[in-house]
């Protein structure tokens, strides 16, 4: 059987182009409604433009703990000649708005309503004396006593005016914008309860092997026998997936093509992309390659280290139609598919930045790389900035837990000096 060769940068293009318009599809597809409160909705994305029925703020309050009065009360005011003002009826954030008199000072907490007829707030700390008397609670009468101010003050001055955050109909969120915590306190703000939000991507999630211990996914409960392993893939991609937003589904299969390819059929049904690793090597049990090869995947060797054998297509299925994206089974060679591949696209979709942050690291020690590949190692940055890079070994998959970055040595070359310039990646952040 040929194997189609392509590079790094092609085979990031030919799985684009299989998964855009699914991501399109998806994204057209009927919105979710979600309650605001509910844990679910941070990191979801609008499906519309959100517009605020009310005005933010909903009612001219004050910035400030002090006095609500009239400023033409104090334009005489200075500090050889201080104006006193009786106290007027106190407000405290929750209550009504109140009456002001013309001529009095009344009390008024930061975030309570502006009282009718003041149109200036001044600090306690800017009033002689600078703090408050005891204070009278709502329907008691004022408390006795007076306030003295030793300069005037502008209209308007620590007074939020209605609206002045978004008047009513004022676009909140345009459509495609992911909820983060300020985003949702802002919806949360403008009285809204629920929100229509994209939805998300359904990918099922199969792994193969008969290596692979417990009969559930991920199950560690029981001792390895001799000649098995515990499947580290399935809750390894699940989390990636799910960090990336998407919905996933799992699917546990043993290397015999028949059964992985009724598997597949009677699962795949509401999902919209199947996500396979391991079995699709050059060895000679590779269960994925022989099941879904007839069935419309194609198998290529990517010219990257680890990673090296892919596979995308659309299957045909008794249920209909939906592409595949194969990785490898190697657990670094899973994860690193999926930074290189996948992950970008589900984290545009779901309003992500889609790259990894990017930057500009010197080698810690010489570092050799096959010639013809595009070679991603694991490394950790040093004290003094530079990068020290772990064994290349795509079982290595401690190392990639302590990993800082991915360090890109590109083909072209087999020798990296000490402080040859890479690009990496970070990671695990």
């Amino acid at each position: 059987m040929s194997t189609i060769r392509r590079s790094l940068g092609e085979h990031q293009e030919a799985v684009a182009s299989l998964l855009t318009p699914v991501l399109a599809a998806r994204g057209a597809a009927d919105p979710e409604l979600i309650a605001l409160a509910a844990a679910g909705a941070l990191g979801r994305v609008t499906s519309h433009e959100i517009l605020t029925a009310i005005p933010l703020p909903p009612f001219d309050n004050s910035q400030m703990d002090g006095y609500a009065v009239c400023a033409a009360d104090l334009a005489d005011a200075s500090s050889s000649r201080p104006v006193s003002l009786p106290l007027g009826f106190t407000t405290a954030a929750g209550d009504a708005p109140l009456q002001h008199q013309p001529g009095t000072a009344s009390p008024i907490m930061t975030g309570a309503p502006i009282p009718h007829g003041a149109d200036t707030v001044i600090p306690v700390e800017q009033s002689i004396p600078p703090r408050f008397p005891r204070l009278s609670r709502r329907g008691e009468s004022p408390p006795n006593g007076t306030v003295c101010f030793a300069a005037p003050a502008p209209k308007g001055q620590f007074v939020r005016q209605c609206g002045e955050d978004a008047p009513a109909g004022t676009p909140i969120l345009p459509a495609g914008t992911r909820l983060t915590p300020a985003r949702i306190g802002a919806l949360a703000a403008a009285g809204i309860s629920e929100v229509a939000v994209q939805p998300r991507l359904r990918i099922l999630l199969c792994s193969t092997g008969d290596e692979l211990s417990g009969a559930r996914v991920g199950d560690a409960s029981k001792p390895l026998t001799a000649g098995l392993i515990h499947d580290a893939n399935t809750p390894m991609l699940a989390a990636a997936l799910r960090e990336a937003e998407a919905e996933v589904g799992t699917l546990r299969c043993q290397d015999e093509a028949e059964a992985l390819q009724r598997a597949i059929t009677v699962a795949a049904p509401g999902y919209d992309l199947v996500l396979t690793s391991g079995g699709i090597s050059a060895g000679a049990f590779e269960v994925v390659r022989e099941a879904l090869a007839p069935l419309g995947a194609e198998f290529v060797s990517v010219a990257m280290q680890p990673g090296g054998p892919q596979g995308l297509g659309t299957l045909t299925l008794a249920s209909g139609r939906i592409p595949v994206v194969c990785f490898p089974g190697n657990p670094v060679s899973a994860l690193i598919s999926a930074e290189c591949f996948l992950l970008p696209l589900l984290r545009a979709y779901a309003g992500a930045q889609a790259e990894r942050p990017r930057e500009e690291r010197r080698l810690a020690h010489d570092a050799q790389s096959p010639r013809d590949k595009h070679q991603l190692r694991r490394g950790r940055i040093e004290s003094d900035g530079r990068v020290r890079l772990s064994a290349p070994g795509s079982h290595l998959l401690s190392e990639l837990a302590a990993a800082d970055v991915l360090a890109h040595l590109p083909p072209g070359r087999d020798a990296f000096p000490e402080n040859t310039p890479l690009e990496v990646w970070r990671i695990n952040d």
